[in-house]
């Protein structure tokens, strides 16, 4: 797809829902919801515009959508399958349920079909445990499943003739939509500012700006002033250091 030609397109839209919040990052949500309409997914192009839409730097449009898990941040299938393993779907079979999509499939959580047809996903309580198993497909609810309705299911997405209609798809998905800092994360690597940080206690190091913000809590703060040191004994020297230097605590 032609990402110029389609912010512009967009923009009218845009500009009407950042127009109906007093902040304007307030509109980032549903800005990229409706991107994410017509992409199929949040595309790297799709968050540069909104953070100069909304002037605010990328980083903070990018942390957002990759906080929230109904976003896609690379392509899914015309499909997005999740199956809720919350307990009440637990306790009425969901994990045979999860075991007939995978077969039926050919893949597994968080996996895309090569077709590119189906991405399928095992996902957190959806909310209906009096209809369980359930699961949503494009953020549609189905309920009561058993294997024979999804074997029609699949067929009728594969024909066409599904009543929820498949997402957009303008660019062919790949086996997973994770991306690789994800799968950093889930095999238990270290984020940018976790590394060369030997203790598992403060993976980040020294919050510098946190140890900015406690001196002036200290020195300005009337109400904090006269502590005791019981909960400084876990804490970065520097930071009790700041606290005996002010006088704060005894």
């Amino acid at each position: 797809m032609n990402f110029p030609v389609l912010l512009e397109k967009l923009r009218p839209q845009c500009e009407a829902i950042i127009a109906q919040y007093e902040q304007p990052r307030s509109a980032l949500l549903p800005m990229i919801h409706l991107f994410q309409e017509h992409e199929g997914y949040a595309s790297p192009e799709a968050m540069r515009a909104v953070a100069e839409m909304l002037q605010l730097s990328l980083a903070v449009v990018e942390s957002t959508v990759s906080f929230y898990t109904l976003f896609f941040r690379k392509p899914v299938g015309k499909y997005v399958l999740q199956v809720c393993r919350g307990l009440a779907c637990q306790l009425n079979g969901a994990e045979d349920i999860h075991a007939y999509f995978r077969e039926r499939l050919g893949i597994g959580h968080l996996q895309t079909t090569a077709d590119g047809i189906f991405s399928y996903e095992e996902v957190e309580c959806l909310a209906a445990c009096d209809r369980a198993t359930c699961m949503q497909v494009n953020l549609e609810f189905v309920y009561d499943l058993t294997p024979q309705m999804i074997d029609q299911m699949l067929e009728a997405m594969r024909t066409g003739t599904f009543e929820i209609p498949p997402m957009a798809q303008t660019q062919e998905p790949g086996p997973t939509w994770i991306v690789r800092q994800d799968t950093q994360v889930s095999h238990g690597g270290k984020s940018i500012g976790a590394v060369d940080q030997p203790n598992p206690n403060n993976a980040g190091g020294l919050d510098k700006d946190g140890v900015i913000m406690l001196d002036r809590i200290i020195t300005q703060e009337q109400r904090f002033r006269g502590r005791t040191k019981e909960r400084l004994a876990n804490v970065e020297p520097s930071i009790a250091a700041i606290v005996d230097q002010n006088g704060s605590a005894h």
